[in-house]
Order: C-alpha cells, then structure tokens, then sequence
C-alpha cells in the first residue's frame, strides 16, 4: 500500500509537470530582462539549467491552479461524471447519489483507467528525472507525449479533422506530428460526444417505466398521484435486479483504449 501512494505521488507530479512548459518559458523571459533577481534561470556546471527557489514555488502554484482543468481536459474523468449525472437523472432520484459520491467515483474510476499511462509515464520519465538521468524539457516533453498518444487514441478522427481544418493545419501522418492545440479540444468535444451518447442508452429503459406507470395511473384515473413518485420504486428495482452499477462502470471502462 505504501509503494501505491508512492507512486501516485509521483504520477500527481509528473502530471503537473506536463504543462509547466510554458511557465519554463516566462522564466527564460525574466532572466533576459534580468529583473527580478528572485526568479532568475541559470546554466550550472552539468550543462543543465537551474531555477531559483521562488521560481520553482512559483512554477507549483501555477501548476496547481491549472489542475482541475487538466483534469477534466486530458482524462476520463469529463465522460464518466457526465455519464453518472444522466444516471441519475433517469433514475429520478435527484440528489442520491450525492454529487460527492459521483465525483469521488468518477476520480477513482480515472486514475484506473489511466493506470497504464500513468506507469509509462512513472517508469519512462519520473524515476529517469529524478534519477538526474534527463533534463526538465526532456521530461516535460516525455510526459506529454504520453498524455496525448492516450487523448488521441481515444478521439474520434473526425473531430480532430474538423479542429485541424479551423486551424489551417496541414495532413497529420502520425499521433506525434498533432500538436496540443488541436488534440486537447478535439479530445473534449469527442468525450462530451460519447458521454450523451451513452447517456441516452442509459435513460431509454427508465423512460418506458415512467411512460408505461403514467399511463396506467390515466386509464385507472388517478391523476393527482405523481407519476414519477410511483415509478421510482420500480426504476431502483430494474437497476439491481440488473446490477446497473456494474454494467455501468464495466461498459465506462471497456470504451476507453489504453495502452
């Protein structure tokens, strides 16, 4: 267990590392003005290149502030809350699960599924990093890689077409020559896509329930009872006789290709 944590300490780092590029780049911007003598960049002996402790501070908080966003942008995570919240939805019980569990679920369930990414980028570019074997931009640069070989992977190709022919970019003949900027949208646009698409198949069921209680409620004339009160039972039913859990959490996983 303590190896685990280790691990995804790690992961977590090498995860804010990735866009920490363009912050590196400010540096550089900073040491030329020569300003601030605080956040300064400077050459050491090895050839390699060493930031000031405020600078590196600085760099953290930045990256931290910019982590939910690349969490909900480079990850599963965007699909399966999504998902989750139309299941919750179409079973009419408002708020149950609470939105806590269905975050919870939904970061659990991520970090499972970038597991395999998450290790390519433990065993490839942290321990290397911490080992002094590469540089910062060697691993930055490694660490993205790995993120959008996963992002481009899981995206439909036509909407990295269609984000490709806005920017005005040429034929892409590999995952490596498709930058950033057009797979991180394509990629969330993909994903939205997939989750309302299983969000519809999810709901169809719960919606022949709720026709099929509301007519019977009219035909026997009972139309100030609520339709969706008598149907809930039934629905909650439906979903463990079934159990809708692990269908659903199976069929999440099983639409992502990791590597």
């Amino acid at each position: 267990m303590t190896t685990f944590f280790k691990k995804t300490n790690f992961l977590l780092f090498i995860f804010l590392l990735i866009f920490g590029l363009f912050f590196i780049n400010n540096a550089f911007a900073i040491e030329t003005l020569g300003g601030l003598p605080a956040l300064n960049v400077e050459a050491n002996e090895n050839g390699g290149t060493t930031y000031s402790l405020s600078l590196q501070i600085l760099l953290l908080m930045s990256a931290l502030t910019i982590l939910p966003s690349l969490l909900l942008g480079m990850t599963s995570f965007t699909r399966i809350v999504i998902v989750m919240s139309i299941l919750r939805q179409a079973l009419g019980t408002q708020q149950t699960p609470p939105n806590q569990v269905l975050i919870a679920l939904a970061l659990f369930l991520t970090f499972f599924i970038m597991a395999p990414t998450f290790t390519n980028i433990y065993e490839l570019v942290a321990i290397p990093y911490m080992n002094g074997e590469i540089q910062t931009p060697d691993a930055l640069d490694k660490a993205s890689k790995e993120i959008k070989s996963f992002m481009i992977t899981n995206t439909r190709e036509t909407d990295l077409s269609m984000f490709a022919e806005i920017s005005g970019a040429q034929q892409f003949y590999s995952k490596e020559e498709i930058p950033f900027s057009i797979a991180l949208p394509a990629f969330i646009t993909s994903e939205l896509k997939t989750a309302f698409q299983i969000g519809f198949l999810l709901f169809l069921p719960f919606l022949v329930i709720d026709m099929v209680v509301a007519s019977v409620l009219m035909s026997l004339g009972m139309m100030m009872l609520s339709p969706m009160l008598i149907a809930l039972p039934f629905k909650i039913l439906l979903f463990v006789l079934v159990d809708g859990w692990s269908m659903t959490v199976g069929s999440l996983v099983s639409t992502y290709i990791t590597q």
